[in-house]
Protein backbone atom coordinates (compact mmCIF):
# COMPACT_ATOMS: atom_id res chain seq x y z
CA UNK A 1 0.00 0.00 0.00
CA UNK A 2 2.62 2.58 0.73
CA UNK A 3 4.32 1.78 -2.78
CA UNK A 4 0.54 1.94 -4.16
CA UNK A 5 -0.06 5.34 -2.66
CA UNK A 6 3.44 6.74 -3.49
CA UNK A 7 2.78 5.95 -7.37
CA UNK A 8 -0.20 7.98 -7.35
CA UNK A 9 1.69 10.85 -6.08
CA UNK A 10 4.29 10.21 -8.28
CA UNK A 11 2.10 10.87 -11.33
CA UNK A 12 1.54 14.21 -10.53
CA UNK A 13 5.38 14.99 -9.52
CA UNK A 14 6.39 13.13 -12.80
CA UNK A 15 3.61 15.71 -15.27
CA UNK A 16 5.18 19.20 -12.71
CA UNK A 17 8.70 18.27 -13.64
CA UNK A 18 8.10 17.88 -17.32
CA UNK A 19 6.40 20.87 -17.77
CA UNK A 20 8.79 22.70 -15.17
CA UNK A 21 10.78 22.43 -18.45
CA UNK A 22 8.94 24.95 -20.57
CA UNK A 23 9.54 27.82 -18.79
CA UNK A 24 8.53 29.67 -15.50
CA UNK A 25 5.03 30.40 -16.64
CA UNK A 26 4.36 26.92 -17.41
CA UNK A 27 6.04 25.37 -14.09
CA UNK A 28 3.43 28.20 -11.81
CA UNK A 29 0.59 27.49 -13.99
CA UNK A 30 1.18 23.82 -13.75
CA UNK A 31 1.84 23.69 -9.85
CA UNK A 32 -1.75 26.38 -9.13
CA UNK A 33 -3.43 23.94 -11.33
CA UNK A 34 -2.92 20.76 -9.74
CA UNK A 35 -3.12 22.78 -5.98
CA UNK A 36 -6.56 23.69 -6.91
CA UNK A 37 -7.39 20.53 -8.11
CA UNK A 38 -6.00 18.46 -4.82
CA UNK A 39 -7.41 20.93 -2.40
CA UNK A 40 -11.16 21.60 -4.33
CA UNK A 41 -11.98 17.94 -5.96
CA UNK A 42 -9.15 14.67 -5.62
CA UNK A 43 -9.22 15.52 -1.75
CA UNK A 44 -12.75 15.76 -1.40
CA UNK A 45 -13.05 12.08 -3.04
CA UNK A 46 -10.47 10.26 -1.76
CA UNK A 47 -11.84 11.32 1.74
CA UNK A 48 -15.04 10.55 1.32
CA UNK A 49 -14.05 7.24 -0.51
CA UNK A 50 -12.47 6.41 2.70
CA UNK A 51 -15.55 5.81 4.12
CA UNK A 52 -15.45 2.17 2.31
CA UNK A 53 -12.63 1.17 4.86
CA UNK A 54 -15.29 1.04 7.86
CA UNK A 55 -18.76 -0.40 6.19
CA UNK A 56 -16.35 -2.29 3.62
CA UNK A 57 -14.03 -3.42 5.94
CA UNK A 58 -16.27 -4.94 8.66
CA UNK A 59 -18.73 -6.00 5.63
CA UNK A 60 -15.43 -8.65 4.86
CA UNK A 61 -14.60 -9.30 8.40
CA UNK A 62 -18.48 -10.68 8.93
CA UNK A 63 -18.14 -12.49 5.70
CA UNK A 64 -21.01 -10.33 4.25
CA UNK A 65 -19.02 -10.65 0.81
CA UNK A 66 -21.47 -9.37 -1.78
CA UNK A 67 -22.63 -6.51 0.36
CA UNK A 68 -19.07 -5.28 -0.30
CA UNK A 69 -19.37 -4.99 -4.31
CA UNK A 70 -22.46 -3.28 -3.70
CA UNK A 71 -21.11 -0.48 -1.33
CA UNK A 72 -18.39 -0.25 -4.08
CA UNK A 73 -20.82 0.82 -7.10
CA UNK A 74 -22.50 2.87 -4.28
CA UNK A 75 -19.47 4.84 -3.49
CA UNK A 76 -18.86 5.17 -7.28
CA UNK A 77 -21.94 6.48 -7.76
CA UNK A 78 -22.02 8.86 -4.67
CA UNK A 79 -18.59 10.21 -6.44
CA UNK A 80 -19.54 10.72 -9.89
CA UNK A 81 -22.30 13.08 -7.97
CA UNK A 82 -20.20 15.36 -6.12
CA UNK A 83 -17.96 15.32 -9.31
CA UNK A 84 -20.32 17.13 -11.18
CA UNK A 85 -20.68 20.52 -9.05
CA UNK A 86 -16.96 19.97 -8.51
CA UNK A 87 -16.11 20.32 -12.66
CA UNK A 88 -18.33 23.29 -12.64
CA UNK A 89 -16.28 24.74 -10.32
CA UNK A 90 -13.36 23.90 -12.56
CA UNK A 91 -14.14 25.06 -15.21
CA UNK A 92 -14.43 28.46 -13.56
CA UNK A 93 -11.06 28.60 -12.02
CA UNK A 94 -9.30 31.12 -14.36
CA UNK A 95 -12.15 33.47 -13.59
CA UNK A 96 -12.06 32.68 -9.80
CA UNK A 97 -8.14 33.02 -9.63
CA UNK A 98 -8.17 36.17 -11.72
CA UNK A 99 -10.80 37.26 -8.97
CA UNK A 100 -8.71 36.64 -5.90
CA UNK A 101 -5.72 38.34 -7.70
CA UNK A 102 -3.53 36.33 -9.38
CA UNK A 103 -1.31 37.23 -12.30
CA UNK A 104 -3.41 37.43 -15.60
CA UNK A 105 -1.09 35.04 -17.45
CA UNK A 106 -0.59 32.42 -14.56
CA UNK A 107 -4.71 32.36 -13.97
CA UNK A 108 -5.10 31.31 -17.59
CA UNK A 109 -2.37 28.80 -18.06
CA UNK A 110 -3.68 27.47 -14.25
CA UNK A 111 -7.48 27.55 -15.65
CA UNK A 112 -6.96 25.89 -19.18
CA UNK A 113 -4.96 23.23 -16.93
CA UNK A 114 -7.82 22.07 -14.47
CA UNK A 115 -10.08 22.10 -17.17
CA UNK A 116 -7.99 19.12 -18.69
CA UNK A 117 -7.97 17.78 -15.65
CA UNK A 118 -11.59 16.94 -15.19
CA UNK A 119 -11.50 13.38 -17.00
CA UNK A 120 -8.84 12.87 -14.33
CA UNK A 121 -11.48 14.17 -11.69
CA UNK A 122 -14.48 11.59 -12.79
CA UNK A 123 -11.44 8.85 -13.34
CA UNK A 124 -10.88 9.15 -9.54
CA UNK A 125 -14.48 8.78 -8.60
CA UNK A 126 -13.89 5.01 -9.77
CA UNK A 127 -10.42 4.68 -8.71
CA UNK A 128 -10.98 5.57 -5.13
CA UNK A 129 -13.54 3.05 -4.44
CA UNK A 130 -11.79 0.16 -6.63
CA UNK A 131 -9.25 0.47 -4.45
CA UNK A 132 -11.21 0.01 -0.93
CA UNK A 133 -12.66 -2.78 -3.19
CA UNK A 134 -9.18 -4.66 -3.56
CA UNK A 135 -7.97 -3.28 -0.57
CA UNK A 136 -10.62 -4.62 2.38
CA UNK A 137 -10.35 -7.69 0.69
CA UNK A 138 -6.30 -7.63 1.20
CA UNK A 139 -6.23 -7.99 -2.65
CA UNK A 140 -2.86 -5.86 -2.37
CA UNK A 141 -1.24 -7.65 -5.82
CA UNK A 142 -3.48 -6.47 -8.42
CA UNK A 143 -3.29 -2.90 -6.87
CA UNK A 144 0.52 -3.12 -6.78
CA UNK A 145 0.66 -4.13 -10.45
CA UNK A 146 -1.87 -1.60 -12.15
CA UNK A 147 -0.16 0.87 -10.21
CA UNK A 148 3.03 0.08 -11.36
CA UNK A 149 1.88 -0.49 -14.84
CA UNK A 150 0.29 3.30 -14.74
CA UNK A 151 3.45 4.69 -13.77
CA UNK A 152 5.56 2.87 -16.10
CA UNK A 153 2.77 4.09 -18.92
CA UNK A 154 2.56 7.88 -17.76
CA UNK A 155 6.61 8.70 -17.73
CA UNK A 156 6.63 7.98 -21.62
CA UNK A 157 3.66 9.25 -22.28
CA UNK A 158 3.56 12.78 -20.41
CA UNK A 159 7.04 12.80 -22.40
CA UNK A 160 5.58 12.59 -25.63
CA UNK A 161 2.38 14.66 -25.00
CA UNK A 162 4.37 17.38 -23.49
CA UNK A 163 7.10 17.91 -26.06
CA UNK A 164 6.72 16.26 -29.00
CA UNK A 165 2.73 16.67 -29.58
CA UNK A 166 2.40 20.31 -29.68
CA UNK A 167 -0.01 20.56 -26.23
CA UNK A 168 2.49 21.54 -24.03
CA UNK A 169 1.83 21.70 -20.03
CA UNK A 170 -2.12 20.52 -21.35
CA UNK A 171 -0.07 17.61 -22.24
CA UNK A 172 0.94 16.70 -18.75
CA UNK A 173 -3.19 17.14 -17.94
CA UNK A 174 -3.93 14.85 -21.14
CA UNK A 175 -1.10 12.18 -19.80
CA UNK A 176 -2.67 12.43 -16.21
CA UNK A 177 -6.29 11.40 -17.54
CA UNK A 178 -5.09 8.83 -19.70
CA UNK A 179 -3.53 6.91 -16.85
CA UNK A 180 -5.64 7.19 -14.61
CA UNK A 181 -8.52 5.96 -16.93
CA UNK A 182 -6.06 2.84 -17.79
CA UNK A 183 -5.49 2.37 -14.06
CA UNK A 184 -9.79 2.03 -13.77
CA UNK A 185 -9.72 -0.10 -16.30
CA UNK A 186 -7.21 -2.27 -15.09
CA UNK A 187 -8.82 -2.83 -11.79
CA UNK A 188 -12.19 -2.72 -13.31
CA UNK A 189 -11.54 -6.08 -16.01
CA UNK A 190 -9.70 -7.69 -12.90
CA UNK A 191 -12.92 -7.16 -10.80
CA UNK A 192 -15.04 -8.93 -13.40
CA UNK A 193 -12.98 -11.69 -14.87
CA UNK A 194 -10.93 -12.62 -11.46
CA UNK A 195 -11.44 -15.71 -9.66
CA UNK A 196 -10.39 -13.87 -6.83
CA UNK A 197 -13.42 -11.50 -6.72
CA UNK A 198 -15.79 -14.16 -7.72
CA UNK A 199 -17.52 -13.72 -3.68
CA UNK A 200 -17.64 -10.42 -3.42
CA UNK A 201 -19.02 -9.33 -6.93
CA UNK A 202 -22.50 -8.00 -6.93
CA UNK A 203 -25.33 -7.21 -9.29
CA UNK A 204 -26.79 -3.89 -9.99
CA UNK A 205 -29.85 -3.50 -8.25
CA UNK A 206 -31.25 -0.50 -6.11
CA UNK A 207 -29.51 -1.41 -2.77
CA UNK A 208 -26.68 0.34 -4.50
CA UNK A 209 -29.11 3.93 -4.21
CA UNK A 210 -30.61 2.32 -0.78
CA UNK A 211 -26.83 2.33 0.51
CA UNK A 212 -25.91 5.34 -0.49
CA UNK A 213 -27.34 7.41 2.84
CA UNK A 214 -24.78 4.83 5.12
CA UNK A 215 -22.15 5.89 2.48
CA UNK A 216 -22.49 9.56 2.84
CA UNK A 217 -22.76 8.99 7.06
CA UNK A 218 -19.37 7.98 6.70
CA UNK A 219 -18.09 9.83 4.12
CA UNK A 220 -18.71 13.13 5.23
CA UNK A 221 -16.75 13.32 8.55
CA UNK A 222 -14.04 10.92 6.68
CA UNK A 223 -13.87 14.39 3.78
CA UNK A 224 -13.72 16.14 6.73
CA UNK A 225 -11.02 15.05 8.51
CA UNK A 226 -8.37 14.59 5.46
CA UNK A 227 -9.72 17.84 3.60
CA UNK A 228 -9.04 20.11 6.67
CA UNK A 229 -5.65 19.22 7.03
CA UNK A 230 -5.19 19.42 3.34
CA UNK A 231 -6.44 23.13 3.56
CA UNK A 232 -4.64 24.21 6.55
CA UNK A 233 -1.19 23.03 4.30
CA UNK A 234 -2.36 24.87 1.55
CA UNK A 235 -3.27 28.34 3.56
CA UNK A 236 0.15 28.21 4.92
CA UNK A 237 1.66 28.75 1.51
CA UNK A 238 -0.85 31.20 1.35
CA UNK A 239 0.37 32.77 4.21
CA UNK A 240 4.24 32.50 3.17
CA UNK A 241 3.20 35.19 0.26
CA UNK A 242 2.60 38.14 2.93
CA UNK A 243 6.49 37.90 3.92
CA UNK A 244 8.59 40.45 2.99
CA UNK A 245 10.05 38.39 0.79
CA UNK A 246 7.76 35.84 -0.67
CA UNK A 247 9.56 34.11 -3.31
CA UNK A 248 12.11 33.05 -0.92
CA UNK A 249 9.26 32.01 2.23
CA UNK A 250 7.42 30.38 -0.13
CA UNK A 251 10.03 28.04 -1.94
CA UNK A 252 11.55 27.22 1.48
CA UNK A 253 7.91 26.14 2.68
CA UNK A 254 6.66 24.29 -0.56
CA UNK A 255 10.30 22.25 -0.70
CA UNK A 256 9.64 21.26 3.09
CA UNK A 257 6.00 20.59 2.87
CA UNK A 258 6.78 18.94 -0.70
CA UNK A 259 9.53 16.65 1.28
CA UNK A 260 6.87 15.94 3.97
CA UNK A 261 4.34 14.77 1.74
CA UNK A 262 6.21 12.65 -0.42
CA UNK A 263 7.31 11.02 3.15
CA UNK A 264 3.81 10.92 4.24
CA UNK A 265 3.60 7.82 1.81
CA UNK A 266 4.81 5.45 4.21
CA UNK A 267 2.49 6.23 7.34
CA UNK A 268 -0.55 6.72 4.78
CA UNK A 269 0.41 3.02 3.57
CA UNK A 270 0.46 1.53 6.84
CA UNK A 271 -2.54 3.67 7.64
CA UNK A 272 -4.25 1.80 5.12
CA UNK A 273 -3.32 -1.43 5.85
CA UNK A 274 -4.06 -0.97 9.55
CA UNK A 275 -7.63 0.15 9.10
CA UNK A 276 -8.27 -3.08 6.73
CA UNK A 277 -6.94 -5.27 9.54
CA UNK A 278 -8.70 -3.57 12.40
CA UNK A 279 -12.14 -3.48 10.49
CA UNK A 280 -11.83 -7.00 9.28
CA UNK A 281 -11.15 -7.94 12.84
CA UNK A 282 -14.28 -5.86 14.49
CA UNK A 283 -16.44 -6.96 11.74
CA UNK A 284 -15.54 -10.55 12.97
CA UNK A 285 -16.30 -9.84 16.56
CA UNK A 286 -12.81 -10.02 17.80
CA UNK A 287 -11.84 -6.38 19.23
CA UNK A 288 -8.62 -8.15 20.62
CA UNK A 289 -7.52 -8.88 17.28
CA UNK A 290 -8.06 -5.31 16.17
CA UNK A 291 -5.83 -3.72 19.61
CA UNK A 292 -3.23 -5.80 18.92
CA UNK A 293 -2.92 -4.57 15.21
CA UNK A 294 -2.89 -1.19 16.58
CA UNK A 295 -0.09 -2.49 19.00
CA UNK A 296 1.72 -3.61 15.78
CA UNK A 297 1.03 -0.91 14.31
CA UNK A 298 2.46 1.59 16.05
CA UNK A 299 5.48 -0.20 16.40
CA UNK A 300 6.10 0.08 12.73
CA UNK A 301 4.79 3.80 13.04
CA UNK A 302 7.83 4.63 15.48
CA UNK A 303 10.66 2.80 13.56
CA UNK A 304 9.79 4.62 10.30
CA UNK A 305 9.32 8.05 12.33
CA UNK A 306 12.89 7.22 13.56
CA UNK A 307 14.48 6.09 10.21
CA UNK A 308 13.03 8.36 8.61
CA UNK A 309 13.45 11.62 10.48
CA UNK A 310 17.39 10.36 11.41
CA UNK A 311 17.97 9.99 7.12
CA UNK A 312 16.60 14.01 6.64
CA UNK A 313 18.52 15.59 9.73
CA UNK A 314 21.60 14.26 8.76
CA UNK A 315 21.06 15.24 4.90
CA UNK A 316 20.08 18.69 6.05
CA UNK A 317 23.02 20.23 4.38
CA UNK A 318 22.14 18.64 0.49
CA UNK A 319 18.44 17.72 0.60
CA UNK A 320 17.28 20.67 -0.51
CA UNK A 321 19.50 20.94 -3.62
CA UNK A 322 16.70 18.05 -5.09
CA UNK A 323 14.61 20.87 -5.53
CA UNK A 324 16.65 23.96 -5.84
CA UNK A 325 20.12 24.98 -6.80
CA UNK A 326 19.79 28.55 -5.14
CA UNK A 327 22.21 28.74 -2.25
CA UNK A 328 20.13 31.34 -0.45
CA UNK A 329 17.03 28.49 -0.42
CA UNK A 330 19.13 25.66 0.33
CA UNK A 331 20.59 27.62 3.48
CA UNK A 332 17.08 28.33 4.62
CA UNK A 333 16.04 24.71 4.26
CA UNK A 334 18.62 23.86 5.84
CA UNK A 335 17.39 25.63 9.20
CA UNK A 336 14.42 23.87 8.93
CA UNK A 337 15.50 20.46 8.71
CA UNK A 338 15.04 19.98 12.02
CA UNK A 339 11.48 21.58 12.41
CA UNK A 340 10.78 19.27 9.23
CA UNK A 341 11.79 15.93 11.51
CA UNK A 342 9.71 17.23 14.53
CA UNK A 343 6.64 17.22 11.92
CA UNK A 344 7.83 13.64 10.29
CA UNK A 345 7.59 12.14 13.19
CA UNK A 346 4.55 13.35 14.45
CA UNK A 347 2.82 13.17 11.39
CA UNK A 348 4.11 9.26 11.14
CA UNK A 349 2.20 8.14 14.27
CA UNK A 350 -1.31 10.68 13.66
CA UNK A 351 -1.01 9.37 10.05
CA UNK A 352 -1.33 5.67 11.04
CA UNK A 353 -3.74 6.58 13.68
CA UNK A 354 -6.36 8.08 11.29
CA UNK A 355 -6.73 4.76 9.76
CA UNK A 356 -6.78 3.49 12.95
CA UNK A 357 -9.97 5.95 13.49
CA UNK A 358 -11.27 4.73 9.62
CA UNK A 359 -11.28 1.39 11.01
CA UNK A 360 -12.98 1.30 13.92
CA UNK A 361 -15.73 4.26 11.80
CA UNK A 362 -14.52 6.78 14.65
CA UNK A 363 -14.38 9.97 11.23
CA UNK A 364 -16.26 11.97 13.03
CA UNK A 365 -14.02 12.26 15.96
CA UNK A 366 -11.04 12.59 13.56
CA UNK A 367 -12.75 15.37 11.74
CA UNK A 368 -13.47 17.35 15.01
CA UNK A 369 -9.54 16.92 16.36
CA UNK A 370 -8.43 18.30 13.08
CA UNK A 371 -10.48 21.32 12.80
CA UNK A 372 -9.59 22.12 16.95
CA UNK A 373 -5.64 21.45 16.52
CA UNK A 374 -5.97 22.92 12.43
CA UNK A 375 -7.98 25.85 12.88
CA UNK A 376 -8.02 26.28 16.62
CA UNK A 377 -4.15 25.42 17.74
CA UNK A 378 -1.81 25.48 15.45
CA UNK A 379 -2.90 28.06 12.39
CA UNK A 380 -2.98 31.24 15.63
CA UNK A 381 0.19 29.90 16.81
CA UNK A 382 1.95 29.97 13.25
CA UNK A 383 0.08 33.67 12.45
CA UNK A 384 1.38 34.52 15.58
CA UNK A 385 5.07 33.46 15.44
CA UNK A 386 5.56 33.95 11.67
CA UNK A 387 4.16 38.03 11.70
CA UNK A 388 4.01 38.97 15.44
CA UNK A 389 6.93 37.32 16.62
CA UNK A 390 9.00 37.60 13.31
CA UNK A 391 9.93 34.31 12.91
CA UNK A 392 8.34 34.39 9.28
CA UNK A 393 8.81 30.68 7.70
CA UNK A 394 10.51 28.90 10.83
CA UNK A 395 7.16 30.39 13.09
CA UNK A 396 4.53 29.26 10.51
CA UNK A 397 6.19 25.39 10.64
CA UNK A 398 6.54 26.24 14.46
CA UNK A 399 2.71 26.36 14.28
CA UNK A 400 1.92 22.94 11.82
CA UNK A 401 4.66 21.27 14.56
CA UNK A 402 2.63 22.16 17.34
CA UNK A 403 -0.96 21.36 15.89
CA UNK A 404 0.65 18.06 14.61
CA UNK A 405 1.37 17.36 18.02
CA UNK A 406 -1.84 18.45 20.03
CA UNK A 407 -3.70 15.88 17.08
CA UNK A 408 -1.64 13.33 18.27
CA UNK A 409 -2.34 13.84 21.65
CA UNK A 410 -6.11 13.64 21.26
CA UNK A 411 -6.26 10.91 18.64
CA UNK A 412 -3.72 8.49 20.90
CA UNK A 413 -6.05 9.03 23.74
CA UNK A 414 -9.14 8.55 21.94
CA UNK A 415 -8.32 5.28 19.95
CA UNK A 416 -6.51 4.02 22.85
CA UNK A 417 -9.73 4.93 25.26
CA UNK A 418 -12.26 3.08 22.59
CA UNK A 419 -10.30 0.23 21.80
CA UNK A 420 -10.45 -0.92 25.69
CA UNK A 421 -13.56 -0.52 26.25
Amino acid sequence: MVAVNLSFYLLQVISLMMVGQLGELALSGTAIALSVAGVTGLSLLLGMASALETISGQAFGAKQYEKIGTQTYTAIVSLILVCIPVSLLWANVEYLLKLGGQDPHISHEAGKMVVWLIPTLFAYAFLQPLIRYYQMQSLIRPLLVSSCITLCFHVPLCWALVYKSGLGNVGGAVAMDLSMWLNVSILSLYMKYSPHCAKTRSSISMEILRGMRVFFKFAIPSATMICLQWWSFQLMILLSGLFPNPQLEASVLSVCLNTVETLYAVPYGLASAASTRISNQLGAGRPQGARLSLIALLILAAVNAFVVSLAIFLSRNVFGYVFSNEKEVVDYVTRMAPLVCLSIVADCVQGVLSGVARGCGWQHIGAYINLAAFYLFGLPIAAVLGFWVDLRGKGLWIGVASEARERLIHEEAVNDDRLLT
